[in-house]
């Protein structure tokens, strides 16, 4: 029901941006997201948006540097990376239903994104 994609090998200053394509039923009235998580740590929340109305929240660590957003008639959420770090290093996931940073309903696969110094 999430399919992301996007990941890749990039520079550090370098830019990605990745995609999530989600099926119309776990859209309506959700806060869809994207997490990342690096081997050994918990998941991470780095953004979510509100589906209806588009009220965005960012994690402090990629405030400014990063820009949720998504694209209603095709149903896609998009992360924006700018200025990526080696720690932005991770893999991230797109997520359906997000409550508190923490929890969601529905997650996508993940795609991994390496940055290189």
């Amino acid at each position: 029901q999430l399919q992301a994609s996007g990941g890749g090998l990039v520079q550090a200053g370098g830019s990605l941006r990745l995609s999530c394509s989600a099926s119309g039923r776990i859209l309506s009235s959700s806060t869809l997201g994207w997490f990342r998580q690096t081997s050994g740590k918990e998941r991470e929340f780095v953004a979510s948006i509100r589906w209806m109305g588009g009220l965005t929240d960012y994690a402090d660590s990629v405030k400014g540097r990063f820009t949720i957003s998504r694209e209603n008639a095709k149903r896609a959420l998009y992360l924006q990376m700018n200025s990526l770090k080696p720690e932005d290093t991770a893999v991230y996931y797109c997520a359906a239903h997000v409550r508190y940073r923490r929890e969601a309903d529905y997650w996508g696969q993940g795609t991994l994104v390496t940055v290189s110094s």
